[in-house]
């Protein structure tokens, strides 16, 4: 029987860790936000999630070969109670629906051993009349459409709820969100696991800066980066997107039988 693992260096510190998880979404926002925060944040690669029927290739970024699903951490300065470093998982890769389940056990059996603090998932949903580019694993919410770029958050406790209310962000009161980010929501409430998703609306029809960028804003909350006006985080942003588009264009998706979809890296 195959097993996802998730394989940390050792020597990492994870007790009390927050996690912050950034899967394939609408408009590239998640890779965006990741890599903004592994250049801000100062985070080192230390590992990542492993399973035999993941597709067998790496992503080179700056010469470096990395494996799909990897892991970051650091320590920066962290305004939610009782963390003191971060983790940040992260994909380009959209996980194969039959693996999905095996992988979010494994990293809550982690998580666990690991005495991590609490989650935060980054995900976005397409702009109203709009199609996600997901191969219909984006996010299927119902929201009220304003001039500016909507923000909406799941809490999988009480306690998540609440601080989505702190953060001043909306509650998504009907949707339903697929795959990896709606699996480890709704274990997270099973077990009762603190874990929130921020999700902004974006365009799909390119890698969204600005809706990142927003997600960054949110983020500045819990993780002060550094005191950035709106523009140059915007710049920045922006940078990221030539950056993961040169990534993803060389990257050819898998014929292996257990891929999920015909673009198992979304770009």
């Amino acid at each position: 029987m195959t097993k996802a693992t998730v394989r940390i260096d050792e020597g990492v510190q994870t007790e009390d860790a927050l996690i912050v998880c950034c899967f394939p979404s609408v408009g590239m926002v998640s890779s965006v936000v990741a890599h903004f925060l592994i250049d801000h944040l100062e985070l080192k690669y230390i590992g990542g999630v492993t399973h035999p029927d993941l597709p067998a290739l790496c992503l080179v970024n700056e010469g470096v070969p990395l494996p799909p699903i990897r892991a970051y951490a650091g320590d920066p300065v962290c305004t939610v109670d009782g963390c003191d470093k971060v983790i940040l998982l992260m994909s380009e890769l959209m996980v194969p629906e039959p693996l999905v389940h095996d992988i979010v056990t494994s990293m809550f059996e982690w998580s666990k051993n690991a005495k991590t603090s609490k989650g935060v998932l980054i995900d976005a949903f397409a702009r109203k009349g709009m199609k996600g580019g997901l191969n219909g694993q984006e996010p299927m919410v119902d929201y009220e459409d304003t001039d500016e770029i909507d923000v909406l958050g799941v809490g999988a406790t009480p306690e998540m709820r609440t601080m989505l209310e702190e953060l001043g962000i909306t509650m998504l009161e009907q949707g339903v969100i697929k795959g990896i980010t709606g699996v480890l929501l709704g274990e997270a409430n099973r077990r009762g696991r603190n874990i929130l998703s921020i999700m902004v609306e974006a365009d799909p029809r390119f890698p969204d800066a600005r809706a990142a960028a927003v997600i960054i804003e949110k983020l500045n909350t819990l993780l002060p980066i550094v005191n950035l006006d709106h523009e140059p985080l915007l710049k920045e942003a922006m940078a990221l997107e030539e950056q993961l588009k040169m990534l993803v264009d060389g990257a050819e998706s898998s014929d292996s039988p257990s891929s999920a979809s015909s673009s198992m890296l979304y770009g």
